[in-house]
């Protein structure tokens, strides 16, 4: 396990290396590494905005390679949001180093934590919270095919579609409390009252009366939650969550 002195010597070597490339035309830091919100267990999470003449695909592969030789790389994931990929590094000792590469007109804070090193920050489009019309939409789906999968005795099946379905549930209540609903981020500051449905949802195993109930438990914390946000909406879709988790032999 890495400790937070090893984090901080990575972090400034990475910072140095972005002001000495004359490709990077500028950096911030996001999450909780922007304004020294880190805990031991934080990563780090350095978004370079690369210069507009720079061929990108060079930044990324020759950014890779020092990741690997200077740093002690294993592995690393892509993920991509719109032209800006986020590589994801592992390193011995388990510190994620996660290097987010921004054409130069897209590089600013697209959320509430972002500390620019330096270079120029645009004024960009904040990324949006979930929309709850589609966590419902996704929930009730997930309803469907957890319903199906208890009659037809999948059971690992069952168990993946409840807790799919659980987790746009719990998204919804991030949202209703105004806290991160995207990621489980926010889900630990949703209130104790707020949370105690969800907790009814958990599958606690594979035997499928227990897969009923919690499904069940899931369908009532579902419809709670749409009552908050769209009662008209909640009228209209509480038949058919209730004749799916209607009490039945399983």
């Amino acid at each position: 396990m890495f400790t937070t002195v090893e984090r901080d010597r990575v972090r400034d070597k990475l910072v140095a290396a972005a002001k000495a490339d004359p490709r990077i035309a500028a950096a911030g830091f996001a999450g909780s590494s922007a304004y020294g919100e880190e805990d031991e267990w934080s990563d780090i999470d350095l978004a370079l905005g690369l210069a507009p003449s720079v061929d990108y695909d060079d930044v990324v592969a020759a950014w890779t390679e020092s990741l690997y030789r200077e740093h002690g790389a294993v592995t690393h994931l892509d993920v991509r949001a719109g032209s800006t990929l986020f590589r994801v590094f592992l390193l011995q000792g388990t510190l994620q180093v996660d290097i987010a590469f921004w054409r130069a007109e897209e590089f600013g804070a697209t959320g509430p934590r972002f500390e620019v090193l330096f270079g120029k920050a645009n004024d960009v489009e904040k990324t949006k919270p979930p929309v709850a019309a589609n966590l419902i939409g996704w929930a009730w789906l997930y309803a469907l095919h957890a319903r199906s999968s208890i009659g037809r005795g999948r059971v690992w099946q069952a168990e993946y579609m409840i807790s799919g379905m659980r987790d746009q549930v719990f998204a919804l209540a991030c949202l209703r409390h105004d806290v991160p609903a995207v990621q489980g981020r926010g889900m630990d500051d949703v209130p104790p009252e707020a949370a105690a449905p969800l907790m009814a949802a958990l599958v606690r195993s594979l035997d499928l009366a227990e897969l009923g109930r919690a499904f069940t438990a899931a369908c009532t914390a579902l419809l709670t939650e749409i009552e908050y946000v769209d009662p008209e909406h909640a009228a209209r879709l509480a038949p058919s969550l209730r004749e799916l988790s209607s009490p039945r032999e399983w």
